[in-house]
């Protein structure tokens, strides 16, 4: 996107915004179909779950502070250990990611908006309902689901009206990851500015075009896995009912043929994000653009035949492990490329450090090392030692936490000086960064070491041997969610005032929503602008 220059044209978003400006109060926020403010309420929303899941996270990190039941008894602990899982992976991290996207889409490609404006604001309304039977199932009479994330049967089968609600709000919520996608691809496709060839684009578009494919993928793929078991809870069908001749295997294959690339659709776009910081902290292009998205495109392809190295224990063939362990294995090579593609942009650029680029920094870092857990864990005898312990725990937090979130922290702060018109308070953010990094890192490396001795997941009580590495990794947790108080803090001094944002707060970024003031006016490119 470097090489796009923008003709001079006076810019008409002030004048148009001054006629045409959003209603007030709160009728503003329930019909509003503009794409800054729906990409508002998605973050606040992901914000809030975020907040809603952390609690739960370190309730269970109380009750496992020391061995012995302390606080919750077993049944709500594997209630705390579902909700979490459900909440931060389609309450958090996706409908940030689509937060990001509206926000900053229609501004990087020069459109006036999202392509569909009033699907846009059902698929935001769509969450509420669903994020509010999930968190409301603990209240039911048997208490929320307690099968894990998962969802397996027969457990899942034999749950109360919890189990329920959580379909139900699995169900909302995928429609409107749908009505989403559908909307991103569009708008992508259809109103790029006049100059902007698919290959220009930004390649934080780029990796949301992707990701929005993979959505619409696999989301009927997990509405048809959880609709198979609400038939065979209340209609008498027996698809994974073993006793009737059904096969609980079956679901297995059927939720991780979605589940895995469900990674890559909360990784895609934080790949494109730390794709945008870099480049900009760094004073260079971006290295081998297209060999980013031709990367990040096959890690798409390859996203679906890997899907059942999360069930080597279930007495696949094996030839089926030989296969699995080997695509699983080959995800590695798109995603050294981006690794690689980062830091040798990084490389003699005249870098600074404000909070965006260590959170760019970190998240190399840190989700390197993710990535390096997730190859031991293609190895098909080692996963069979390590399935289901707090190895796997380990590695799929280093991917998630340290890959999509600190991405989206990057994003943020990358990000806020546009949307608030206020540049927010470098010493707070660079305080969350450190304390985030250092807590989050005292939380979860220990627990690799949990999973390598044999410590089950899942569990509320445990032998003595792990009660030191235990207790460590809950006083990394609770100073991991503390720090994000830090967060919040800088995010609320930001939209209440700070120093006035120029348009172009970053020496080294490029695109066009620099070229609009800071904040964004409420309607902007009326006209569109030029790309050569």
């Amino acid at each position: 996107m470097s090489d796009a220059v923008l003709t001079p044209k006076p810019f008409e978003g002030d004048a148009h915004a001054a006629h045409h400006g959003p209603p007030a109060g709160l009728t503003r926020w329930l019909t509003t179909t503009n794409h800054k403010d729906i990409g508002t309420l998605y973050l606040f929303f992901s914000l809030t779950m975020f907040f809603v899941g952390g609690i739960l996270a370190l309730t269970i990190r109380t009750e496992l502070f020391q061995p012995g039941l302390q606080l919750v008894n077993p049944e709500f602990f594997n209630q705390l250990i579902t909700m979490h899982g459900l909440i931060m992976i389609f309450g958090a991290i996706m409908p940030a990611f689509v937060g990001f996207a509206n926000w900053m889409l229609p501004l990087m490609l020069g459109a006036p908006d999202m392509a569909f404006a009033r699907m846009n604001n059902w698929s935001f309304w769509m969450l509420v309902p669903a994020a509010l039977l999930l968190v409301g199932s603990f209240f039911a009479p048997a208490g929320a689901s307690a099968t894990g994330w998962t969802m397996y049967p027969p457990l899942s089968e034999q749950m109360g009206i919890g189990m329920d609600f959580t379909i139900l709000a699995i169900h909302i919520m995928g429609a409107s990851s749908i009505m989403g996608a559908i909307n991103i691809i569009v708008t992508i496709l259809n109103m790029r500015a006049p100059g902007m060839s698919i290959m220009k684009m930004p390649i934080f578009a780029w990796m949301w075009l992707i990701t929005a494919y993979l959505l619409i993928a696999v989301m009927p793929v997990l509405a048809g896995a959880v609709t198979m078991l609400l038939f065979d809870r209340h209609f008498g069908t027996s698809f994974f009912n073993a006793a009737a001749g059904g096969d609980p295997i079956m679901f297995q294959h059927v939720f991780w043929f979605f589940g895995h690339p469900e990674v890559y659709i909360m990784i895609l776009p934080a790949f494109g994000i730390i794709s945008q910081v870099i480049p900009a902290f760094s004073r260079k292009p971006l290295f081998g653009y297209a060999s980013m998205v031709y990367a990040g495109s096959a890690i798409a392809i390859v996203s679906f035949i890997v899907w059942a190295h999360h069930m080597f224990t279930t007495g696949l063939p094996a030839a089926g492990q030989l296969f699995f362990m080997y695509s699983t294995m080959l995800v590695a090579v798109p995603t050294g490329v981006k690794v690689f593609n980062w830091v040798a942009t990084m490389w003699r650029g005249s870098m600074t450090f404000e909070t965006p680029m260590l959170w760019a920094v970190g998240f190399i870092f840190v989700f390197t090392i993710g990535g390096f857990t997730g190859l031991i864990l293609a190895v098909v005898p080692i996963d069979i030692q390590l399935q289901d312990t707090y190895y796997v725990v380990a590695h799929f937090h280093y991917v998630l936490v340290a890959g999509s979130l600190f991405a989206m922290f990057a994003g943020a702060y990358y990000w806020l000086p546009k949307w608030t018109g206020h540049m927010y308070d470098e010493r707070l953010g660079k305080t969350h960064f450190w304390c985030s990094v250092i807590f989050f890192n005292v939380a979860f490396f220990p627990m690799h070491f949990l999973g390598l001795a044999g410590m089950p997941r899942r569990i509320p009580d445990y032998a003595t041997q792990f009660t030191d590495f235990n207790a460590v990794a809950t006083i990394g947790a609770f100073g991991f969610g503390l720090s994000q108080l830090v967060f919040l803090a800088a995010v609320l001094k930001c939209i209440r005032g700070g120093p006035a944002a120029a348009p172009k707060p970053w020496e080294g970024a490029e695109g066009l929503e620099w070229s609009v003031p800071s904040p964004a006016p409420y309607h902007t490119f009326e006209s569109p602008p030029l790309v050569v």
